[in-house]
């Protein structure tokens, strides 16, 4: 199972797995980098938090923006972010991408379940 993590979740993921951007434990590499570690442990935690607590749609997009800007000022600039950092801002993008997605989703529902009610069939 160990192998197949290590070539579907880059894939799914969309990552570059770059071994100075990756954690390692025992000298091993994780299948993907430490921002998209932090994405996918953000996004397990905002699943299973959700039932509990819920974020509205702005406060999840204000989750977004730290990951956007420490991304784009790395690739735009010399600047270097480090792996904590990097765990730090993908753990919160993926609470907001996923409260994002939840909260759209009812959203969505609710107004489709009322659009259906005010149809009238005769």
């Amino acid at each position: 199972m160990i192998s197949w993590l290590y070539v579907w979740l880059p894939r799914f993921c969309g990552c570059h797995c770059r071994d100075d951007r990756s954690f390692h434990y025992h000298g091993r590499r994780f299948p993907v980098c430490a921002r998209c570690t932090g994405e996918l442990v953000g996004i397990l935690a905002a699943a299973l938090c959700y039932p509990w607590v819920r974020v509205s749609a702005l406060w999840a997009a204000v989750l977004m923006i730290p990951m956007v800007l420490d991304g784009g000022v790395q690739a735009l600039t010399p600047y270097e972010s480090t792996n904590t950092r990097r765990f730090a801002t993908g753990l919160l993008f993926g609470c907001g991408l996923l409260s994002m997605f939840f909260t759209s989703t009812a959203l969505a529902f609710r107004w489709g379940l009322q659009l259906g009610m005010g149809l009238s069939i005769t």
